[in-house]
């Protein structure tokens, strides 16, 4: 969420800023500047019979010490109380539509984000490795995977529809060893510390990191005594996660922390549940857009001042895996009118698949600036101040292991059919060095 103040003070940039998103300024902001203006009118001018009401308090005091008649000043500050009274309703009402307000409004783009309208307009930063060259014509991950045995899409439509998979065998062991090696890596070489969240969160949390209320169609809710009612944020309700940013991110919701201790970094390997609202019809074949799928993820809180820095620190430890399994892949700056309701920066890696012949993202690695902690109330004391201030937080996928596992078998794909196992993961896979064909139970 934005600030206040800044929007107020600043609604040109504001509102440059909505049209490089592709946005319409006047239908996200509305009606802000008048429901601000009288706001603080209302405000102003209750103070003002505040101080009014207060001199006649004082002058009703005098008159009645010196034996005189003080009703007049009684009534009229009766009157004054009636008329505040209604000044801070109308404040109130006011103050919650500004909410309101603020809170449909997506974070602004930094400066080093290029202005465009669609993905089409995404800038390539980096590309990584060779392009595997094949004396045969190279088959997607779902054939592959059904091929070995070890991908079954008929059965987990029969036990949950569509867009569900089961894993069977070296299957299930390679998602579970790429789990783990994604961890060792994060965990041992860049500084992360693991933890393990609940994969149902409330509300408020996904109020919190923005996918309240914008993106409840994306989400699955479970079904409680009360039910979800747009705009209201219990503590006592229960949703599936869409991603361990959501948890992670809400430990420190409503927390202030002290500088000495940022930047804090966190790993968390999780499923994630998403209803893929909007887009039936896209991907159906394979992996890539699945009902639940386990991603480990990257969280940072940091200094303002030094968010940036971690944000590229974030990225190259998302790289790191992809380099060390020898995944071609490339790093891509997102464009403004394909960025995230949330971010104010977003580079997207995208894995290459040569089965599909595609580019496909396997990781976004985002800076949220204050724009979570505002929300969800984190904040930190800079070293000798009064006052404390929000956190920047960061996140991105290190990585998404489904797809991880299709770029895997897909690009270490051979012409009998079986499939290589990258060097790095084969000591979690009990030294195995090929997937071969085996029979589906």
């Amino acid at each position: 969420m934005l600030d206040l103040g800044f929007v107020r003070g600043n609604l040109p940039l504001v509102e440059e800023k909505l049209r490089q998103r592709g946005a319409d300024p006047s239908a996200v902001l509305k009606n802000f500047a008048e429901v601000d203006a009288r706001r603080r009118e209302a405000i102003t001018e209750a103070e003002t019979l505040k101080a009014r009401r207060n001199a006649l308090s004082e002058e009703v005091g005098k008159i009645k010490k010196a034996g005189g008649d003080a009703s007049a000043q009684m009534e009229e500050t009766r009157l004054l109380k009636e008329k505040t009274e209604q000044l801070e309703s109308a404040a109130q009402v006011a103050d919650a539509e500004l909410r309101t307000l603020l809170e449909g409004i997506p974070n602004l783009p930094h400066e080093s984000v290029p202005v465009g309208t669609s993905a089409d307009d995404n800038k390539v930063e980096k590309t990584w490795g060779e392009i595997p060259k094949f004396d045969f014509t190279p088959k997607p991950h779902w054939e592959l995977g059904e091929e070995l045995g070890i991908l079954d899409f008929e059965r987990a439509a029969k036990i949950s529809g569509a867009r569900f998979a089961v894993y069977w065998a070296d299957g299930a062991r390679l998602e579970r060893a790429l789990a783990n090696f994604m961890l060792d890596l994060h965990t041992r070489e860049h500084g992360y510390t693991e933890v393990l969240p609940p994969f149902m969160v409330n509300s408020n949390s996904l109020f919190g990191t923005g996918q309240l209320p914008k993106f409840a169609d994306d989400l699955f809710f479970c079904k409680d005594e009360t039910g979800y009612t747009p705009g209201v944020y219990r503590e006592n309700d229960h949703w599936l996660i869409p991603t361990a940013e959501v948890p992670v991110t809400n430990l420190y919701r409503d927390e202030t922390l002290e500088a000495s201790r940022l930047p804090i970094s966190y790993c968390a390997w999780t499923p994630c549940f998403r209803s893929e609202a909007g887009s039936y019809g896209k991907d159906v074949r394979g992996i890539i857009r699945q009902h639940q799928f386990q991603k480990v993820e990257l969280v940072k809180f940091s200094k303002p001042e030094d968010s940036y820095e971690e944000h590229e620190k974030l990225t190259r430890a998302a790289e790191t895996v992809l380099e060390r399994l020898g995944l071609p892949y490339r790093r891509m700056l997102l464009c403004t009118g394909d960025m995230g309701f949330s971010s104010a920066k977003t580079y997207d890696l995208e894995v290459w698949l040569p089965g599909q012949n595609v580019y496909r993202e396997i990781s976004s690695c985002s800076n949220f600036e204050a724009f979570q902690a505002r929300r969800a109330n984190i904040r930190y004391r800079p070293a000798g101040a009064k006052k404390s201030e929000p956190v920047h937080t960061l996140n991105g996928s290190g990585l998404a292991v489904g797809r991880t596992w299709l770029a895997v078998l897909e690009n270490y794909q051979q012409a009998d059919g079986s499939v290589k196992i990258p060097a790095a993961l084969q000591p979690y896979m009990n030294g195995e060095t090929v997937l071969r064909k085996r029979e589906m139970k």
